[in-house]
């Protein structure tokens, strides 16, 4: 079976309104994000970064890593940033599913389980992951590696993601 670690949402520059929140979330659980990432690149597993496009419409991922790593959370981002050769694909919703060619993508590479980390647990790792099942793929969320907002509602999340929609959670 052929592993992929979806990165989703792991390149903000933490300027909205719970920016602030996410970006404690994501210096509190960066050690297991470093740790998902290591392991998948030791192991050549691939790497596929999704992201929220931010309201850039012109594709610039690159552009979107720059402005990122010269925000509030930069040194986080420098840390979790895309290596040249890992697909870094943009989003316009919750879902990395949603209107992206990540699942041609995902085809191509042959994969069958994805393993999610990233942000937030509560919006776009739970609904990325519920769509993955839907289309087929074996999901399971690192949910230590996974930043959040609330997380009351992380536990929810993650509850109903393992509970209704089958999805593995570790």
């Amino acid at each position: 079976m052929k592993d992929a670690l979806l990165v989703i949402d792991a390149i903000s520059d933490f300027g909205h309104e719970d920016g602030g929140k996410l970006l404690a979330s994501f210096r509190e659980r960066l050690p297991a994000m470093r740790e998902a990432l290591a392991r998948a690149r030791e192991s050549n597993i691939s790497v596929v970064y999704v992201n929220d496009h931010h309201g850039r419409w012109d594709g610039d991922a690159r552009g979107l890593l720059e402005e990122a790593l010269g925000g509030d959370g930069g040194d986080v981002i420098g840390e979790l940033a895309p290596r040249p050769g890992e697909p870094f694909l943009l989003k316009p919703r919750y879902s990395a599913f949603d209107h992206t060619a990540l699942e041609l993508l995902l085809r191509e590479l042959e994969v069958e389980r994805l393993l999610l980390a990233g942000g937030a647990t509560e919006a776009c790792i739970v609904q990325s992951g519920i769509d993955a099942r839907e289309l087929g793929f074996k999901v399971t969320i690192l949910a230590g590696a996974c930043a959040t907002i609330d997380e009351e509602l992380e536990q929810l999340s993650l509850r109903y993601a393992a509970e209704v929609a089958g999805i593995r959670v570790e």
